[in-house]
């Protein structure tokens, strides 16, 4: 037991060691230079009798002896020597102190062959001697106050204390995406592979731009997907990086369908490779909530603002006079006109003859009739506010090339049907997001209704930079659509992003919803939510006590975050963490992956090297798309003249006909 009384009686056997190596060293003195000491008068005939009995035991026997003999007490004595401990104190000068001090004493004996005059040769011998002690002494007095146990410095990010195992086993099913990898496990690393068993619950990949989104997580979506037979919509945010993937990787497994998919493509820039599609066909629209749904996102996708304010008067007034005017157009003729292009254009007529045709509707009645009486009762500041947000910004859709693309009909939007399946890549440009990611947001609106039913196809569906469009009720897709084989892979640079154009309710709800999470470096509030997510795991703790006898290091463990914030903001280019959803056939016990997916950049830059170009739809010049444009606008002039006309000539409609 650690007491004051134990403690006193060590320190005196210690300090009685250290005196009797004091004291075989003064013998060894005193028998070796016996003559100078009777020079100066220090022997007494006592003395020399102790001195003639000590002789007897052999312990001055030789001149090396005894120095031997006090060093071996020295030391003892040295062993259990207990300082106050300094942590600046280093064991590199306390030992070059001490081989000095050794060095000293053992070799002292040679001055006595360098000086023949006696009294020079006891002097030096003894100041050598005395001095290598002393060094010993010192030195090892300073090796008692080292702070001998340290914790260990080695690990100061805490990276080896915050690995877990991983899957290492490939799970494979018909609709899985595998990407393989390696991770750290303490001090080891190891292979694993990141197992998205189950797509239909919704993949969300995030990353700063650079963290590799597309090049280690979406490229791979694309193939292993359409390998595996799945029908596909790409949202190409940066034509054609993700469409010439797509492209080439159906000329490849095309023939492996059951009935081989057909490709098409949307591009506003290139008209020679784009195809043409209405987003607004009457054959998929049904009934009016149709056209509404499709007028809440076309004027949400041009309005970013609105998406916050929905419910509001001056909000829902303009959808609810788009939903009238694309309904009326739906029911014309069967839908003969139903075009985006068609509709801008009636909704830019004076209000005499627009209202005059909207009032012969009787489904959109209800819709127009506020209008109507605004407008009759000369209330045009209410009118204005009501209509002109709608015109204003389906005016800034107004152009040629737009008219072009949506007025034709090449592909039909239901890509999962299994008798005519596709694969569809629809393109944005960066310089023009604000007008062609509405436009884009209307074809996937339409796009979704279609492919979330039973009975299609597999399909996958996916968006690079997806805050960049406006898909209303993107919530109930990943929630529903799983049932129906339709995959979701959302690309997504921040969730403050997400946040800011979709609202934070609605971006927290697809955050929470999504059961597949693919991170990169991200940084902020979604670094602490994905911490969050990924959960805690037990770690070991040390901590170190220093007093002035002794030091102690103390272990514990506790449960802190698997994958903190700070990994997270700090993670390398293609280096994820995430977790992973299983289903009920196939369990996986390790969901969660911090661990570096692995490219063969080798074979994917010459598998891009022989990559075809997308080829051309048609032959395309500036006199058609102009002569489409005129097309459109005199469509829309006929169809107030004939209908005018038949009103006229009816007496019993001709007070329909509003005349200001």
């Amino acid at each position: 037991m650690n007491t004051g009384e134990n403690e006193q009686a060590l320190r005196k056997i210690l300090d009685m060691t250290r005196l009797i190596s004091l004291t075989v060293l003064f013998l060894h003195f005193y028998y070796e230079f016996h003559r100078v000491f009777e020079l100066f008068g220090f022997t007494t005939a006592l003395t020399d009798n102790i001195l003639s009995n000590i002789i007897k035991t052999g312990l001055l026997s030789s001149f090396a002896k005894p120095k031997w003999i006090a060093l071996l007490f020295l030391l003892i004595s040295l062993m259990g020597a207990k300082g106050r401990k300094d942590e600046k104190l280093n064991l590199k000068t306390a030992m070059r102190g001490f081989a000095v001090g050794f060095i000293l004493f053992v070799t002292s004996g040679l001055v006595v062959k360098l000086f023949s005059e006696m009294l020079i040769c006891f002097f030096a011998y003894l100041a050598v001697t005395a001095i290598g002690y002393l060094l010993m002494l010192s030195a090892g007095t300073k090796l008692s106050r080292l702070i001998t146990r340290k914790l260990d410095g080695k690990d100061i990010f805490n990276k080896i204390n915050e690995t877990f195992p991983q899957e290492e086993r490939r799970l494979d099913n018909e609709y899985s995406i595998n990407l393989p990898a390696r991770y750290h496990l303490k001090d080891k690393v190891r292979r694993s592979w990141v197992n998205i068993i189950n797509p239909f619950r919704g993949l969300m990949v995030l990353g700063t731009p650079g963290a590799g989104k597309s090049y280690f997580v979406i490229r791979h979506v694309i193939t292993q997907h359409i390998a595996k037979g799945f029908t596909m919509f790409v949202y190409d945010f940066k034509f054609d990086d993700l469409s010439r993937i797509a492209y080439n990787s159906w000329l490849k497994h095309k023939d492996s369908y059951p009935v081989p998919p057909k490709f098409y493509t949307i591009c506003f820039d290139d008209l020679s490779r784009s195809h043409r599609c209405n987003p607004l066909d009457p054959s998929s629209m049904t009934d009016i909530t149709d056209a509404a749904e499709s007028a809440r996102t076309i004027l949400m996708g041009l309005n970013r603002e609105w998406i916050k304010k929905q419910g509001d008067f001056f909000v829902e007034s303009p959808i609810n006079f788009l939903t009238a005017v694309i309904w009326y157009l739906r029911k014309y003729k069967d839908g003969r006109f139903c075009t985006l292009p068609h509709v801008i254009e009636l909704m830019q007529v004076e209000y005499d003859s627009l209202f005059t045709l909207l009032r012969t509707e009787k489904e959109i009645e209800v819709l127009i009739n506020p209008f109507v009486t605004a407008y009759l009762n000369d209330v045009m500041e209410q009118l204005e506010g009501q209509v002109a947000s709608a015109k204003i910004a389906l005016a800034r859709l107004s152009s040629p090339q737009l008219y072009y693309v949506l007025s034709g009909n090449d592909f039909t939007l239901d890509i999962n049907n299994p008798s005519d399946p596709k694969i569809v890549c629809m393109g944005n440009n960066p310089q023009k997001i604000q007008i062609y990611g509405a436009v884009l947001s209307l074809f996937v609106t339409r796009l979704v209704k279609q492919v979330n039913r039973k009975g299609m196809q597999k399909s996958s569906l996916i968006f690079d930079e997806f805050p960049t469009i406006y898909l209303n009720n993107m919530d109930s897709l990943i929630a529903t659509a799983r049932s129906n084989k339709v995959a979701t892979c959302l690309g997504i640079q921040d969730f403050s992003q997400l946040r800011k154009d979709y609202g934070r309710e609605q971006a927290e709800v697809i955050m929470n919803i999504t059961g597949n999470i693919v991170a990169g470096q991200v940084t902020g509030d979604t670094a602490k939510q994905l911490s969050e997510r990924f959960g805690k795991i037990m770690q070991d703790r040390e901590s170190l006590s220093i007093n002035s006898n002794d030091t102690s290091i103390s272990r514990s463990k506790q449960l802190e975050s698997a994958i903190p914030p700070s990994k997270i903001t700090a993670l390398s280019s293609g280096e994820f963490v995430g977790m992973v959803a299983d289903e009920p056939e196939n369990k996986i016990d390790l969901k969660a992956f911090h661990c570096e997916i692995q490219n063969n950049h080798e074979a994917l830059r010459k598998e891009e090297a022989g990559y075809r170009e997308i080829e051309a739809v048609r032959k395309i010049d500036n006199g058609i798309i102009i002569r489409n444009y005129e097309q459109v606008k005199q469509d829309v002039q006929e169809i107030i003249q004939s209908e005018i006309e038949m009103l006229l000539a009816d007496p019993a409609k001709a007070g329909m006909v509003i005349r200001k």
